[in-house]
């Protein structure tokens, strides 16, 4: 398991309400912020993994890399959409509609990029028959 991810924005305040908004409907919040220093940490209650957000501190601009993407746990198929919607209204750009993917086993995803070029995608693992989400 990871302790945490983070993403270079070379505009912050558009990143921030980029990923304020779309993360909302997972659950995921922002619980601390130096917006001066141009960092925001997100995660959803009661979990120790944290998404960071932040100005690349070696002072080049940020970039995003090519095979990298994030993915975020939701609660159902509706949070999956919900999310997909939020980043399209903020800025954000689809590279996958929300729906099943069977290639991939019991995966329910969304795929966008962030206002950056950052890949992200909204994940539900719906459960197999007589299952739990593996």
């Amino acid at each position: 398991m990871f302790s945490h991810a983070t993403i270079g924005a070379n505009d912050y305040a558009k990143a921030k309400a980029f990923y304020d908004a779309a993360l909302a409907p997972l659950g995921i919040r922002c619980f601390q912020e130096w917006p001066d220093a141009g960092w925001a940490g997100f995660k959803a209650k009661g979990d120790m993994q944290t998404f960071w957000l932040c100005r690349p501190q070696n002072g080049e601009p940020a970039a995003p890399g090519n095979g990298n993407m994030t993915a975020f746990l939701a609660a159902d198929t509706d949070a999956v959409h919900a999310a997909h919607a939020a980043a399209l209204a903020h800025g954000g750009s689809c590279e996958g509609p929300p729906g099943p993917r069977p290639q991939y086993g019991d995966f329910y995803a969304a795929y966008v990029r962030d206002p950056e070029g950052n890949k992200l995608c909204f994940v539900h693992r719906v459960p197999s028959k007589g299952g739990a989400p593996a």
